[in-house]
């Protein structure tokens, strides 16, 4: 193992002892370091690390900045040991960060959705009960995909009703309670599944059809490639762009906003129980779906007219 690789490796440690998880940035790392080796270069120069960070072609400057970010806080620890280390300078590669506008899907397009994947190939028949089951519990809960996929079967309380999320984003963990519908869509998922692996390979809620913890990535490529078919994405070579498996989070959001000024709430009072529900760390992550949406912008603006004119 070379200095830079036994480098990252302690830096990666110490940051995860932290509470940092680092699945995305531990890959890159190592994909920098062996890049750095493959270039005969011994310590991080700022003119390898701009090299490696926009090798990527095709991406948006965002993607070059983060890739570029990531290198840059490894090199301001690695310094301290290294000291031929370069930092690259911040804003060496300027973007301004702009939040992509949430897809609110459609019930119709929600139906469509799941009527694709329940004729997904399958050998075992599991797969497609396993990503309907997915993507629909995405859509009326409005989890994280990865929070969905990290779910282990003791998390999963259908008696009470309750999801246990453990320590996703942020390093947060919450409950959350689900609809009675949705638990008796959890249970024929789950008399299905165990009647294929009744001695689990893992404890993961939702599985492969080889008995195996589904990947983010996976679930991501199922969706990608049924948009298509369903024409939300462009039928193109590879994902396509288009409404993302994370819109789910927003339709969830946005529906329950929209829902709660319809029925003449007083949504700030409301707001933060939607953001514990969701998981967000601030109230104001969750403001957000008022600019964002603009129907929830639009019923916002009469409701403020309408105190307004009161006398």
């Amino acid at each position: 193992m070379s200095r830079l690789e036994q480098a990252l490796k302690d830096y990666l440690r110490i940051r995860r002892s932290l509470g940092f998880q680092l699945r995305l940035p531990a890959s890159l790392l190592k994909n920098f370091v062996a890049f750095l080796r493959a270039a005969g270069a011994s310590y991080i120069t700022t003119e390898l690390a701009l090299r490696w960070a926009t090798q990527p072609t095709p991406a948006q400057a965002a993607t070059w900045a983060g890739r570029l970010g990531m290198v840059r806080r490894f090199a301001t620890w690695l310094r301290a040991s290294e000291p031929r280390t370069e930092i690259p300078p911040a804003g060496l590669l300027q973007h301004r960060y702009r939040r992509k506008t949430p897809h609110i899907y459609s019930d119709a397009e929600i139906g469509r959705l799941l009527c694709c994947t329940q004729r997904l190939r399958s050998r075992k028949g599991l797969r497609p009960h396993t990503f309907t089951t997915l993507f629909a519990l995405l859509a009326v809960t409005g989890m994280r995909v990865n929070e969905a996929l990290g779910l282990d079967r003791p998390d999963v309380d259908l008696d009470l009703g309750i999801l246990r999320i453990r320590r996703t984003k942020f390093g947060k963990s919450r409950h959350v309670p689900i609809h009675r519908s949705t638990v008796d869509a959890l249970k024929e998922y789950v008399e299905g599944r165990d009647r294929l692996f009744a001695a689990p390979l893992t404890p993961a809620f939702f599985i492969s059809e080889d008995g195996r913890r589904i990947t983010d990535w996976k679930a991501r490529y199922i969706f990608a490639k049924l948009s298509q078919q369903i024409g939300l994405r462009a039928s193109v070579k590879g994902h396509g762009r288009g409404p993302r498996l994370h819109d789910m989070r927003h339709r969830f959001a946005a529906c329950t906003l929209v829902r709660w000024y319809r029925a003449g709430l007083d949504v700030e009072r409301e707001l933060p129980k939607l953001a514990t529900y969701l998981g967000h760390v601030h109230v104001n992550h969750t403001y957000w779906y008022l600019e964002a949406v603009p129907e929830l912008l639009q019923l916002a603006t009469d409701r403020l007219i309408e105190r307004e004119v009161r006398p």
